[in-house]
């Protein structure tokens, strides 16, 4: 942001102007560090910038209420240069859900985080973390997230994206911003170069707009190009066409392994109720599938043996595919929620030669979990060739638990019989809009995935 030159657009689910923004100690430019007070200084800094806001509109209101917000937010409207919108451009029950920063169209962030509180963590995850509070001050619990960073190309086509959705919201009409700047963070390690990379979305319908549902199109094309391993980070595991995908390879005899490490709860008193009941009764579906001993769900817990809250939506298929994004294994995710995920796939020829870089990654993260180091899990799974013998040979078991990080294999809980009718009917987790006024005798978890078991 301190890049910036002409525009920053901000294309969120939640925005909390309070945060702080983590600056080295040398930083001496008299800029705040607060996010509010930040985007009112870059703009009376520069004669040139403009700062375009965007958050979903329900729970607005809520956000106002917090701290000083309602002054930062009238000190911004007030300023000619930064325009703030609400987007309700949903359906009825629908949300925003991406997560996209737009710099100059040159530069922009996309995956998970939202510049909101409870987001900040260190990869460690410490006990205590003292940087790890609310802006009031009080602590909450170990955050695990993912984001991606983008120059060239694909950050335009994402301004494009983010102009768009500013349209949609009933913003005015916006134009590209020309000229190149380096906008590329100054102590970020790049990790691909002149990659080609894939945009996904998800838009559900609406009166005036095509349903758009390349996301989960990708999900399906990426479980069914797996030869060895699935690793994926989700917030929940509750979609039933991903499951039902899943449940294809797992009935195949040389099929991969499928490792998807979730939260142990979902976050808040709804979330739970509709997430973690469908999660259990999928789970157990296809663990009856499972003949081949390939599928496992895990949860993060730090050393102390807090549970780590997993937020990070990132994909990656055996050494050829990452993908990062803001969508979930929900229902939601593929056809009522807008969402957006950008992936790197080697079968394009210009991304040849990146699958060493994909790898790294995915055993940098399993080494995070497990609190060791991504060449012990490079080693160990090169052994066994096996990404759950390498998990399960190197997460503590029993007494030993608690002398370090460690992944924990899920448990399915028992199930009250509210809690099974409303996972079995997806009230709180409808697959589309159409789905939200459907009849409850039409609707259902396995509707699908019981013709599709009875085919195999």
């Amino acid at each position: 942001m301190m890049k910036a030159r002409r525009r920053i657009m901000l294309i969120g689910w939640d925005f909390d102007a309070r945060i702080d923004l983590v600056r080295s100690d040398e930083a001496d430019d008299g800029a705040p560090e607060t996010v509010g007070d930040l985007i009112y200084w870059l703009v009376q800094q520069n004669p040139h910038l403009e700062v375009f806001l965007l958050r979903w509109d329900m729970g607005a209101m809520k956000s106002l209420l917090r701290g000083n917000t309602l002054v930062t937010v009238a000190k911004w409207m007030m300023h000619p240069r930064i325009t703030l919108k609400l987007d309700k451009h949903h359906p009825v029950g629908a949300s925003h859900h991406q997560k996209i920063v737009v710099i100059d169209d040159c530069f922009a962030f996309c995956g998970g985080i939202d510049m909101t509180g409870d987001r900040w963590d260190t990869r460690a995850h410490k006990d205590g973390e003292p940087g790890r509070k609310h802006p009031d001050g009080t602590p909450y619990k170990p955050w695990h997230d993912a984001t991606t960073a983008l120059q060239g190309p694909v950050a335009a086509a994402l301004g494009k994206h983010a102009r768009e959705r500013w349209r949609q919201a009933g913003g005015d009409a916006l134009r590209a911003v020309r000229g190149k700047t380096d906008c590329w963070p100054d102590e970020l390690p790049v990790q691909f170069q002149n990659a080609d990379v894939a945009i996904a979305r998800t838009a559900p319908r609406m009166k005036g707009q095509r349903e758009v549902i390349e996301i989960e199109n990708l999900y399906l094309d990426h479980i069914a190009r797996a030869k060895r391993y699935i690793y994926a980070e989700s917030q929940y595991f509750a979609s039933r066409r991903i499951a039902e995908a899943i449940a294809r390879r797992l009935g195949e005899k040389d099929g991969p392994e499928i490792v998807i490490i979730n939260p142990e709860h979902a976050q808040g008193w709804l979330e739970p109720i509709a997430m973690d009941t469908a999660r259990a009764r999928l789970f157990e579906a296809l663990r009856r599938r499972d003949k081949h001993d390939r599928f496992r769900i895990y949860h993060p817990f730090t050393k102390g043996g807090a549970p780590v809250y997993v937020h990070a939506k990132i994909l990656i298929v055996d050494d050829t595919i990452l993908r990062v994004g803001s969508s979930n294994m929900n229902n939601r995710s593929m056809r009522l929620d807008t969402e957006c995920d950008v992936a790197i796939d080697t079968a394009l020829p210009a991304n040849k030669g990146f699958d060493a870089q994909i790898a790294t990654i995915r055993n940098d993260l399993i080494a995070e979990h497990l609190g060791c180091k991504a060449e012990t899990v490079k080693n160990r799974l090169a052994e066994t060739g096996s990404l759950i013998a390498t998990i399960e040979g190197l997460r503590f078991k029993g007494k030993a638990r608690g002398k370090r990080r460690n992944l924990r294999p899920y448990e399915t809980p028992n199930l009250s019989e509210i809690e099974a009718w409303l996972a079995d009917n997806e009230v709180l987790d409808p697959e589309g809009p159409d789905e939200m006024f459907e009849a409850l005798s039409k609707r259902g978890l396995f509707r699908r995935m019981k013709a599709g078991l009875k085919r195999g």
